[in-house]
């Protein structure tokens, strides 16, 4: 199984610091910790988009331009990009210029985003929620597979014999749909055979069974191979020495963050007791020792009939460069020699 983090690149804005020299400090931090999970032997390393003002991902394409130069081995890619509201051809040869700065690196995660906020940004209309992101799709495909192109559609002028440039080092430049928890998005990535990466941020994991299942039926039924129908798993995690230290490091920040996010959404308020049922034995969050998150990771994979990514969002809780840093190491050295041992 791969093993890998996804951050949001998140913004210190709590400090005494202008908001342009923290954001210029979270920045170079990041760096260094893709750089270190790099040496930690960690697989894939991803960068998601948001256009809000805590976190600072609004291009995640020059954030991974900017790791790729730092790194050697670890794959790059986005965590998800909001198809949505972007251009296909533009993503494309981002994307693509990526895996030539990378040396073949590249990947993309693609999605409708769980934040609203940059349909009105790039003037889309919300009401075209899904047919954007269908039509979007379907250019960015065939992008992928042809070098000239011929498309039409609802929401882009159409493409007449027009090359798109570069093209990847890879043949085939890796591209995931990110889904939450709509049957017909697992459908949709099984019909086109699609590796699946599946953000679980809550509830409890094995009840996502049942929507994989429809996803690799959906496959099966299209006439894809099995080896072609990959699952990865997005979850919040965070790993220290002990469970009760990641724990007492990783509650105060969460709590704080989705309690916020909470407000906007309607969530109630986040509570202790609650916290600890989502961090239990079935719950998403994965956060303790690198014993009990391995073996979590494992029971997750053998519930959802195998997965073959699992991801890490863990900067979403405030915690400090060296903690994250911490972490990654123990990821790197501990969790991933026991999840493939």
């Amino acid at each position: 199984m791969e093993i890998g983090i996804d951050s949001f690149a998140a913004s210190m804005l709590s400090t005494d610091k202008s908001m342009v020299i923290n954001s210029a400090q979270s920045i170079k931090e990041l760096l260094e910790r893709i750089e270190y999970a790099d040496k930690a032997g960690l697989d894939v390393f991803g960068i998601g988009e948001h256009h809000r003002k805590e976190f600072l991902d609004s291009a995640p394409t020059i954030i991974l331009a900017a790791a790729a130069a730092r790194t050697k081995k670890i794959r790059l890619t986005s965590a998800v990009t909001v198809l949505s509201a972007a251009d296909p051809v533009r993503v494309y040869q981002n994307f693509a210029t990526l895996d030539l700065v990378s040396q073949g690196r590249a990947e993309m995660v693609v999605g409708r985003g769980s934040f609203i906020e940059a349909f009105p940004l790039f003037g889309f209309n919300l009401q075209d929620y899904d047919a954007l992101f269908s039509e979007k799709l379907d250019l960015l495909l065939n992008i992928r597979d042809n070098e000239i192109v011929n498309w039409s559609g609802r929401f882009r002028p159409p493409l007449r014999d027009q090359a798109i440039y570069p093209r990847p080092l890879q043949d085939t430049l890796p591209i995931w749909l990110g889904v939450g928890g709509t049957p017909e998005s697992f459908i949709r990535a099984g019909k086109l055979g699609l590796p699946l990466m599946v953000a679980i941020i809550g509830g409890e994991t094995h009840r996502f069974r049942s929507l994989i299942d429809l996803y690799r039926e959906a496959g099966k039924n299209a006439g894809h191979s099995p080896e072609k129908l990959k699952v990865g798993l997005h979850s919040l995690g965070y790993v220290a020495d002990t469970t009760k230290e990641a724990i007492n490091d990783y509650y105060p920040g969460y709590a704080e963050t989705f309690t916020r996010i909470g407000k906007e959404r309607g969530w109630p308020p986040v509570t202790k007791s609650r916290f600890d049922v989502q961090n239990g034995e079935l719950g998403a969050l994965l956060i303790g020792s690198p014993e009990e998150v391995a073996e979590k990771i494992i029971r997750h994979s053998y519930a959802l009939g195998g997965i073959s990514r699992f991801t890490f969002q863990m900067d979403n809780a405030g915690l400090s460069h060296s903690k994250l840093l911490k972490s990654i190491e123990l990821i790197g050295t501990r969790v991933t020699p026991l999840v493939n041992g």
